[in-house]
């Protein structure tokens, strides 16, 4: 069967972790384009598709987006210089059904959306080898300068992406399973 090549679901979601050390690399256009395929495929609130992606490979306009991950006081991002592409998720406007929804459930369905597009491209990222690391600290408006995005837009997220620089997968630190799920009560 065709599937059989690849690893399975759980593998994958096993595999992907958080990278903040990559190799001096550069990612071909093509894998960057089956991760952006991955979130064009995903699920989205009334298929909104609130999202687009901008890939920033261009090295000298990459630093300076990575300068923007942090701060003198904030320093947990400057990992991301070693990225050789970070992916910058801009919000776009959700379509008149998801607008509506969003309105009378009070519910953000747009932010929910982007997560799971960024989640596809992580974990399309680590099936083909790639590591990311989701960020969602950076100084928004220089970035927005930087990359002519226009002022009414929001960006969402900001994902690195490049050949992870260690290859081992770290254990997961996560809750016990019981104690994440019930059934019929909380």
């Amino acid at each position: 069967m065709w599937w059989c090549e690849y690893m399975s679901f759980m593998e994958l979601v096993k595999t992907r972790q958080s990278v903040r050390k990559y190799l001096n690399k550069p990612v071909e256009a093509e894998k960057l384009e089956q991760c952006i395929e991955a979130a064009r495929l995903a699920p989205s609130a009334c298929n909104s598709q609130p999202w687009r992606v901008i890939i920033v490979n261009d090295p000298i306009l990459k630093e300076k987006v990575a300068r923007e991950t942090y701060s003198s006081v904030v320093q947990f991002n400057k990992f991301v210089h070693t990225a050789p592409v970070i992916l910058v998720l801009v919000m776009e406007k959700p379509n008149i059904s998801a607008s509506i929804g969003s309105k009378i459930k009070d519910i953000d369905y747009a932010h929910i959306d982007l997560g799971i597009a960024a989640e596809h491209i992580c974990l399309q990222a680590a099936e083909l080898g790639l590591g990311t690391c989701i960020l969602g600290w950076f100084n928004e408006q220089p970035i927005k300068e930087l990359l002519s995005i226009p002022s009414n837009k929001k960006i969402g997220l900001l994902i690195s992406i490049g050949y992870p620089e260690n290859t081992d997968i770290r254990k997961k630190n996560r809750r016990p399973l019981e104690q994440v799920y019930s059934y019929n009560k909380y």
